[in-house]
């Protein structure tokens, strides 16, 4: 690492210079800085810690260390003892649901037991049976029992675990660092301007530019789009720039949605369905009128309580189980009490679920086989709600009162939530993006398709960064780069972009720029979207985004203009989203992963999921098969009419390979193994 300072204009700006940054410090980025020291030790490098350098604007911000849910469960090839597994099996689980690479599907089965144990040496308190086995669990499309979990705060000691690591090796963390863009020249980024908060009134709004001849982006995902989301506050993610740099993304269109506790931003799954609870709505005074509203969904009180045990691992919105009596039902109702009716949804640990007049009162022994069978297996047999979860789960119930909920002495208020994002970014096997140099893991990353296991993010983060860093060290020129004319040029330009952006007289708030875009995002892509409404949100979209441009956004002191970059940044990020989502509908998208399409001419979901807009019962239209072996590629084109051009690519197969030892070993010490890249 060096540090210099550059002349922009008549600025003085601080240039810090690595061989490698790594963007993001969640479980995934840290990952990948603890791999790029070790190859380069391995190497015999004196300077390892000094090559690597991370750059984040809040260790403690993302979702890694405030998320719930995927960072409770950690997927990877089955440990049980008695289940047998192959990568393949695993790569094939991966891409059923189409949009999915199989290379690198096939990759995160290969490397998944080697990362997860380099977890467990790390030091996450992974689980183990007296025999040293990592009995495993299912999770949502999952077809073995490959999930593990440390409890909910899973991916908080993952990335907490590799810190430690790299605060021992020296490796410099710059906490406090907003992204504004990045520079491009000779084809790839060679630098990333920044705003440091702890300089807000310097030069410039404290402008720092870091330099680098390698990249990796590991910033997470845009969670701030949308209203109703479980993301932490303040997740932006690094989308805007990545799309500005000239990085194709691919999957934009494929969310996970699902129910979510809306005061303490936290996922309701796993263990907190499988307890079984009281699921109830209330007027919006959360106080009165109380209803067991899912009595009206279901036919009697075990199919409705079993569906509440299925959202365990059934957790996110499925559209094929929207229907027929599925666990997704519970979703569309909930959704049709909070936004169609204005009520408010509660899950209440301190009573069973309650049926009609003439149904069978709740016991667990008379619910369906499969829940009754695994909570006998857990003994989780007792008489309430928050004594199964206190038997199951304890950490479920403290993390709440962490955050002054008391699940044994109140309910817990519940929606349908934005929750993670299967698309991102395209990467060849070696995580590598369309940008030569520029490497793209976590949910940045658009490996996973329409559909995957809960709990696969946290397993494709650590591959991803394993395979980037592995690469990076023996593949990549290990120079320190020093900034020449175009990172001059371009320190510039973001000085000039930050005034015209940051203006005392601007009619328009960051603040109120971003609730636009956020509601915008929750009625029209998230759920539920239909091909007219979703073109009009793009128009609607696209014109807030040029008055920013032209206008500007009211700033009234160099210490919010981090906000008005982040407005600007996410206006830009959900105009991307929304392009995606019309032209996958135009090319006849049906209902698929975790969303519905409405259509008026498709099939019925329930005669009481009634469309707000038109007041007529939800059709929607079935998945379109044979857009499984299709990927929808976005870039960036900021001379086209609406900032984007879509293409369409083809899934890599899932490769068949059969090769002799002495061959893969030959390979590996001339070190051809990189050559394909």
């Amino acid at each position: 690492m060096t540090s210099s300072i550059l002349q922009v204009g008549d600025r003085q700006v601080p240039v810090h210079a690595a061989n490698t940054i790594v963007v993001g410090a969640g479980a995934a980025g840290m990952n990948a800085a603890v791999h790029l020291v070790r190859f380069r030790r391995d190497r015999g490098a004196d300077d390892a810690g000094a090559a690597v350098a991370v750059v984040t604007r809040g260790v403690g911000l993302g979702a890694s260390r405030m998320s719930g849910s995927d960072k409770q469960t950690y997927y990877k090839m089955g440990t049980s003892p008695r289940t047998a597994d192959t990568a393949v099996d695993f790569a094939r689980t991966l891409t059923a649901g189409g949009a999915c690479h199989g290379d690198t599907a096939l990759i995160e089965g290969l490397c998944s037991l080697r990362e997860f144990y380099h977890l467990v040496q790390a030091g996450v308190p992974f689980p183990h049976d007296p025999l040293g086995a990592f009995i495993g669990y299912k999770t949502d499309h999952d077809p073995a029992e490959r999930a593990t979990s440390a409890g909910p705060k899973t991916s908080r000691f993952m990335s907490e675990c590799l810190q430690r690591q790299l605060d021992g090796w020296g490796v410099r963390i710059f906490d406090g660092f907003e992204a504004v863009d990045f520079v491009r020249a000779h084809g790839r980024i060679v630098a990333l301007i920044c705003l440091d908060r702890s300089r807000p009134t310097a030069p410039a709004r404290g402008l720092t530019v870091f330099l680098a001849e390698n990249w990796v982006l590991a910033a997470g995902g845009p969670g701030g789009l949308y209203a109703a989301t479980v993301y932490p506050p303040g997740q932006i993610g690094l989308h805007a720039a990545a799309l500005r740099a000239g990085l194709t993304a691919v999957n934009l269109t494929e969310w996970q949605y699902g129910l979510a506790s809306t005061r303490f931003r936290w996922n309701v799954s796993g263990t907190y369905m499988q307890a079984v609870p009281r699921i109830l709505s209330t007027d919006a005074d959360g106080r009165s009128d109380e209803s067991d509203f899912l009595t009206d969904y279901f036919d009697g009180t075990a199919a409705m309580a079993g569906n509440i045990f299925l959202k365990g691992y059934q957790w996110p919105f499925d559209a094929l189980r929207a229907t027929g009596g599925g666990s997704s039902l519970i979703d569309m109702a909930v959704h049709q009490e909070t936004v169609v009716r204005g009520r408010r949804v509660w899950m209440d640990f301190r009573r069973n679920p309650s049926g009609k007049a003439g149904w069978q009162p709740f016991a667990v022994e008379k619910l369906p086989e499969e829940a009754r069978a695994y909570l006998a297996r857990a003994g989780a047999t007792q008489a309430l709600p928050i004594e199964r979860l206190a038997h199951m789960n304890p950490p479920a119930i403290d993390i709440y009162a962490e955050h002054g909920i008391d699940l044994t002495a109140e309910p817990l208020e519940i929606a349908v939530c934005a929750q993670h994002h299967n698309g991102g970014f395209a990467v060849n096997g070696w995580w590598e993006s369309s940008v030569p140099g520029t490497f793209v893991i976590g949910e940045m990353a658009g490996t996973h398709g329409v559909r995957r296991p809960g709990g696969a993010a946290l397993n494709a983060g650590q591959v991803g960064g394993l395979r980037a860093a592995e690469y990076i060290a023996h593949a990549r020129p290990d120079d320190v780069p020093t900034a020449g004319e175009a990172v001059a040029a371009g320190a510039a330009a973001a000085t000039d972009r930050l005034d015209r952006l940051c203006r005392a007289d601007a009619p328009t708030t960051p603040t109120e720029a971003v609730r636009e875009l956020r509601e915008r995002m929750t009625r029209f892509a998230a759920h539920l979207r239909s091909r007219g409404t979703v073109d009009r949100a793009l128009q609607a979209g696209l014109r807030q985004y040029r008055r920013i441009q032209a206008e500007g956004l009211k700033v009234a002191s160099p210490a919010e203009s981090a906000g008005a970059v982040h407005a600007e940044q996410q206006c830009l990020t959900h105009v991307a989203v929304l392009f995606a989502i019309r032209e996958m509908l135009a090319r006849g998208a049906g209902s698929r992963g975790s969303h519905c399409v409405l259509d008026d001419g498709g099939e019925p979901m329930h005669p009481l999921l009634v469309d707000p807009d038109t007041g007529r019962p939800y059709r929607f239209a079935r998945e379109n098969e044979s857009l499984r072996d299709h990927i929808l590629a976005v870039r960036h084109d900021p001379g086209a009419e609406e900032l984007f051009r879509a293409a369409d690519e083809t899934p890599r197969p899932i490769p068949d390979r059969d090769v002799a030892f002495e061959t893969a070993w030959t390979a590996f010490r001339e070190g051809r193994i990189y050559d394909a890249g």
